[in-house]
């Protein structure tokens, strides 16, 4: 079953939540920001969710295994990584609670297919087309530059695709901290909550999570900072909030001080 699911230039990794993840070797690998997008999320079992811009498929297997969320549409330009999401559901049998959909995200949420989600999350490209070095994978290219689509673009079509009320949680990159809220903002997605994630107490934030409400009050909360690493009697150990976090995929308590 798992060689016929597998592709030249393909391996398969255990990762979190006894997760079993097909990976191009080539392509962008799971990382902290998926997982942490994920852990953002706060548990709505029944709801029906989106993940725009969808890779691997990550983050919606993680809100799955987890049950924050009762199914997922999985967004995704590139066929290839649409194509593998699909796979990697079949691989930890969670087929039947994702419905992969190959389609630009400028097109979603139109038509029939507006404001009838209840969340919808993202892990979007954070580099505009003209940053940053080209790399050599057109796969790597289009996941981290804005080519198919910036912040504004995938900002649009989550408040296409959700109710009022209904929640988008995005992580992004500290950097470019105001076109998120200025996309946010003109999409009528409320900023609710912000946290900044560093990699220890001496670095610059590396990214940014944060939670809109479609049609929600001005009011901003903005948690303490998180930090993924601490000075241990050996060296750099995960914190204690990061080890909770890891641990329960989930956000809830950092959140409650």
């Amino acid at each position: 079953m798992e060689d016929f699911l597998l592709l030249d230039g393909e391996r398969i990794d255990s990762v979190n939540e006894s997760i079993r993840l097909i990976q191009k070797k080539d392509g962008l690998v799971f990382g902290t920001d998926a997982y942490l997008l994920a852990a953002y999320v706060r548990t709505r079992s029944d709801a029906l969710a989106a993940d725009l811009g969808s890779g691997t498929g990550i983050a919606s297997f993680l809100m799955l295994a987890r049950n924050k969320v009762r199914s997922v549409e999985a967004y995704e330009i590139q066929k290839d990584f649409a194509d593998l999401i699909g796979r990697n559901a079949r691989l930890n049998g969670l087929d039947e609670k994702i419905d992969v959909r190959h389609l630009d995200v400028r097109l979603a949420g139109k038509g029939a297919d507006a404001e009838r989600l209840d969340i919808v999350i993202s892990n979007p490209p954070y580099m505009r087309v003209d940053s940053g070095m080209r790399n050599r994978s057109d796969a790597k290219f289009i996941a981290r530059h804005e080519v198919e689509g910036g912040i504004f673009d995938f900002c649009s079509a989550a408040a296409r695709l959700l109710k009022y009320g209904g929640s988008f949680y995005c992580v992004f990159r500290p950097d470019r901290l105001c076109d998120l809220l200025v996309a946010l903002r003109g999409a009528a997605l409320e900023p609710k909550v912000m946290t900044l994630v560093h990699a220890d107490s001496r670095t610059d934030p590396s990214m940014v999570l944060i939670e809109a409400k479609k049609g929600g009050r001005c009011s901003l909360k903005v948690t303490r900072p998180l930090m993924i690493y601490r000075e241990g009697e050996k060296g750099q150990i995960m914190s204690a909030d990061a080890e909770l976090i890891y641990d329960t995929c989930s956000f809830e308590q950092f959140m409650k001080e």
